[in-house]
């Protein structure tokens, strides 16, 4: 991507599986600057911490003694995912409120891919550019400045 231009009022999502920025460019597209709109974020410890117990076995439908081991459930990842839904959501809100016209979506891959499949067609239609990185811990003028050099 080479050079975005971020023009203004363009709204600008910064999220990964736990936290979601939501910006509105207060700037032009030569000089962004990036105002928070509202901020989205989850309690998602790690998955150690939300499971119980070690996955079940079962058998194959025929008694006998093999058992086949059942695939554990991953529910960091299960948090993540419901996470995308819920940012999804408060975007279908904001279009359909038309509060933006221009969406800018800056995620890390995998989050950005539940992003996609959560997003509806009002949403979708706004989007102007997608980033893969993830940049929900930096602040707001590195953000500003990937934004602008696009990279």
């Amino acid at each position: 991507m080479s050079g975005l231009r971020l023009a203004h009022g363009t709204w600008v999502l910064v999220g990964d599986g736990e936290k979601a920025l939501f910006f509105r460019n207060e700037g032009d597209a030569t000089y962004p600057h990036l105002v928070v709109e509202d901020v989205f974020a989850q309690e998602n410890p790690p998955n150690r911490e939300q499971a119980t117990d070690s996955p079940g076995r079962m058998n194959r439908g025929r008694p006998s003694n093999n058992k086949s081991a059942i695939e554990p459930t991953d529910w960091h990842r299960l948090a993540k995912d419901r996470f995308a839904s819920e940012i999804a959501d408060a975007l279908y809100r904001a279009a359909h409120e038309n509060r933006f016209e221009r969406l800018v979506v800056v995620a890390p891959p995998q989050t950005l891919g539940e992003l996609r499949k959560a997003f509806h067609k009002e949403v979708s239609e706004r989007i102007v550019a997608e980033v893969d990185k993830t940049l929900t811990s930096h602040p707001v003028y590195d953000i500003e400045k990937v934004l602008k050099i696009g990279r």
